[in-house]
C-alpha cells in the first residue's frame, strides 16, 4: 500500500512539472482573446492562411477568385448559394448551408490553372469530412465552434484560464512538448486518416474527434493503411504519401522526425513573408543545418557539386530533390512530398511512381534520369539498382 501511495503521489508531481498542461476546467474563449496580449503575433497570423481558411462572402466577396460573371457548365450555382469560401493558394471550394450542416458545392476552382474542376464529394457534411480542422472547437453534437478558422486555441488548447491568470503553467506552448506531441499539433490536421473513436452515434468522421495539443493524437487519430491495395491506396510503393495534406504521414517516416525536429522547426504559423510560413527561403533554411562538409551531409565541400544543378537554380535547392513535387492537390498541381528522401528513379522506375528527378524533368522519363544518375560518381550505385 504505502508504494502505490509513493507512485500515485509521484505520478501527480510529474503531471504538475510538465510545462504547458491545460488545467481541467478551462474553456475555448477565442483568438481575441489573445490580442491584447499577444498584439504582434496576432497580428502576423491574422493574415496568414490558418486564419483566414474559411470566410464568409457576404462579409468578404473579395475572397472570391473567379469570375462568377463567367458562365461554365461545370459550376452551376451562383455567388448566392455560397455560405463559405475555403481555401485560395491552390484551390478554392465552395461550401453551401443546409440545415444545420455545410455541404462542398459541385465545382472546385483551379487557382493555378484558372479553371473549373469537377467535385464529386458533396454526400457528406463537411463536419464530419473537415469541419473538425477548419474551427476551434468543433462541438459534434450541436455542430457549433468557438470560431472558425484555425485559431489560437487550436495549437494552444482551451485558454480561458490563461487569459484570466496569464502564466506558463495554464496554456499549451507546443516548442516546450517532446517533439512527438509537439508534432501531433499539426499532425492532426496535416495528416489523412480517420478518429481512432470511429464509429461516433452512427457517423465517422475524418479528424481526430476529442483531441486537444498536449495529449497523445495516437489514441484519438490513425492513419490510412499504408499497407492497403489498388485503389484503396494512399501511398506510394515505397509508403510516400500519394495525395494531398499527407505532410504528416510523411514526416513520421523521416530521418528528421526521429531525430526530434519539429514541423515548427521549419515554419512559422504565426506567419512570415515565406512561402509554406517557412522560418527562411527554403534555399537559405536546409543549409543551416545540412551545409557543406556538414556532418549531416551533404559531403561535398560545394552544394553544386552535391546537385550538379547550377548554384541559385531550381536543381539546386534541396527541396528539389528530398521534398520533391509529386502529391496531386488539383489536376496537374502538385504539393511537396515530406519524407525528406530522394527517391531514386532507377529504384521507382518498375513501379511507375514519381521519383525526384522527373518531377522536375517532366519531359524527361525515369530510365533517362536514372542513366544521368550513373554518371554521377559520388553517387552509390547500389542505389541504382532496380
Amino acid at each position: 500500500m504505502q508504494a502505490r501511495r509513493f507512485l500515485w503521489f509521484a505520478a501527480i508531481a510529474i503531471t504538475v512539472r510538465i510545462p504547458g498542461q491545460t488545467p481541467d476546467g478551462a474553456s475555448y474563449v477565442g483568438s481575441p482573446a489573445c490580442k491584447t496580449c499577444h498584439q504582434a503575433t496576432w497580428a502576423r497570423w491574422s493574415r496568414t492562411r490558418m486564419a483566414n481558411v474559411l470566410t464568409d462572402p457576404k462579409l468578404r466577396p473579395e475572397v472570391i477568385l473567379p469570375d462568377f460573371k463567367k458562365p461554365d457548365p461545370l459550376r452551376t450555382f451562383g455567388i448566392d448559394d455560397i455560405a463559405f469560401v475555403y481555401g485560395g493558394k491552390f484551390k478554392q471550394r465552395y461550401f453551401r448551408k443546409f440545415g444545420d450542416d455545410y455541404f462542398p458545392l459541385p465545382a472546385t476552382w483551379d487557382v493555378t490553372n484558372q479553371a473549373w474542376r469537377p467535385y464529386a464529394h458533396i454526400q457528406q457534411p463537411t463536419g464530419q469530412e473537415c469541419d473538425g480542422c477548419h474551427s476551434v472547437n468543433y462541438d459534434i453534437r450541436t455542430k457549433t465552434v468557438t470560431e472558425w478558422n484555425v485559431g489560437c486555441e487550436k495549437c494552444h488548447g482551451p485558454g480561458s484560464e490563461h487569459a484570466r491568470r496569464p502564466s506558463r503553467a495554464n496554456i499549451v506552448n507546443p516548442a516546450r512538448l517532446d517533439y512527438v506531441k509537439a508534432n501531433d499539433v499539426c499532425i492532426q490536421c496535416h495528416s489523412i486518416g480517420e478518429s481512432a473513436l470511429n464509429p461516433i452515434q452512427g457517423r465517422n468522421y475524418a479528424w481526430p474527434v476529442g483531441f486537444r495539443p498536449g495529449m497523445s493524437l495516437r489514441q484519438f487519430w490513425t492513419f490510412d493503411d499504408r499497407h492497403a491495395a489498388g485503389v484503396e491506396s494512399a501511398y506510394y510503393p515505397d509508403g510516400t504519401g500519394s495525395g494531398n495534406r499527407m505532410q504528416g504521414n510523411d514526416f513520421v517516416t523521416s530521418l528528421m522526425y526521429t531525430h526530434g525536429v519539429t514541423c515548427f522547426s521549419c515554419h512559422d504559423v504565426h506567419g512570415t513573408e515565406n512561402n509554406a510560413d517557412l522560418l527562411k527561403p527554403s534555399s537559405v533554411l536546409c543549409l543551416q543545418c545540412h551545409g557543406p562538409a556538414s556532418p549531416n551531409g551533404p559531403r561535398p565541400a560545394e552544394i553544386a557539386r552535391h546537385t550538379h544543378h547550377a548554384p541559385g537554380s531550381a536543381g539546386s535547392e534541396c527541396i528539389g530533390c528530398h521534398m520533391p513535387k509529386i502529391q496531386p492537390t488539383i489536376a496537374d498541381v502538385k504539393v511537396h512530398a515530406h519524407t525528406f528522401r530522394f527517391i531514386p528513379p532507377a529504384v521507382v522506375e518498375p513501379t511507375k511512381m514519381p521519383d525526384s528527378c522527373t518531377a522536375c524533368h517532366t519531359d524527361k522519363t525515369a530510365r533517362w534520369a536514372a542513366d544521368a544518375l550513373r554518371r554521377w560518381p559520388e553517387f552509390s550505385p547500389w542505389r541504382m539498382i532496380p
